[in-house]
């Protein structure tokens, strides 16, 4: 299977409060709604987990300020993903889930991209 990771940053005219309900309800329904005509087989919010640590770890790494949270979505392989977004359905279902992204992600700060996963443990 492939993964598409999504690291995202909320745009900042939304708030912490509005940014979480409406990515957990909303984008999630959406989502789901699609996810058989875009071929995705599983999706999976990941939340920041507001601590403390966060900010120690990122000092300790010399790191980057944290996403506000990390989007999965699973395909079969890459070739079920390029098949469902090149029919019509799928480009229409692409252009909904991006016209809904950007009422709460800021894209530009974001980053997205497809990996397979190595389990080492």
């Amino acid at each position: 299977m492939v993964k598409l990771v999504f690291c995202i940053k909320r745009r900042q005219d939304v708030s912490e409060e509005e940014f979480f309900r409406y990515w957990k309800a909303e984008h999630a329904d959406l989502v789901t709604r699609i996810a058989p005509v875009m071929g995705i087989k599983r999706y999976v919010q990941s939340p920041i987990f507001p601590v403390p640590m966060n900010e120690i770890i990122q000092q300790l790494h010399g790191a980057l300020d944290a996403y506000d949270g990390i989007a999965e979505l699973w395909w079969d392989d890459i070739d079920a993903f390029i098949e469902a977004v090149g029919s019509p359905e799928g480009m229409d279902a692409e252009a909904e889930l991006r016209d809904d992204e950007a009422k709460f992600i800021d894209l530009a700060s974001s980053c997205i991209f497809f990996t397979e996963e190595h389990t080492v443990l």
